[in-house]
């Protein structure tokens, strides 16, 4: 697990045994950056990138799903695309001030970049930081 959850320090930190042919099959989003398999290349990783799916924003909501959700005092997300998708379901994304916990730093700085204000996300990868900063959140909500 890296020390901090961003694919640039996995990238960095994943061992390698510098005496062999290390080999890499990445998975991922057809829309992910190239910074895991960039990374590990230069570290001398021989790297294969499989595009295994990729996300679709959702265009259309329910009114009365959507005023439910915009109601949540904590929205969660875990990706760049998935809180790009709900700043454009957003009538007016500049005056929602409700939070958004985010599963990482990369989530959280896209959610940042789109003006959103109350962003939390844990410095370390997994899913109790993110659960955490799920209840932080609620409580800075008072929920």
């Amino acid at each position: 697990m890296p020390s901090k959850a961003t694919g640039k320090v996995l990238a960095s930190e994943l061992p390698k045994n510098s005496n062999t042919k290390c080999t890499v099959l990445y998975p991922a989003s057809v829309k992910a950056s190239h910074e895991i398999e960039a990374g590990l290349s230069n570290r001398g990783f021989v790297v294969t990138r499989l595009n295994t799916y990729s996300t679709a924003p959702v265009h259309d909501v329910d009114q009365m799903v959507l005023e439910e959700a915009l109601s949540a005092p904590v929205v969660t997300v875990a990706s760049p695309s998935a809180i790009r998708a709900w700043v454009n379901l957003i009538p007016k994304p500049d005056k929602w001030s409700n939070s958004v916990a985010c599963i990482g730093e990369t989530t959280a700085s896209a959610a940042k970049n789109l003006g959103l204000r109350n962003v939390f996300y844990p410095t370390h990868p997994g899913l109790e930081g993110w659960v955490d900063k799920i209840l932080e959140a609620l409580r800075m909500n008072h929920h």
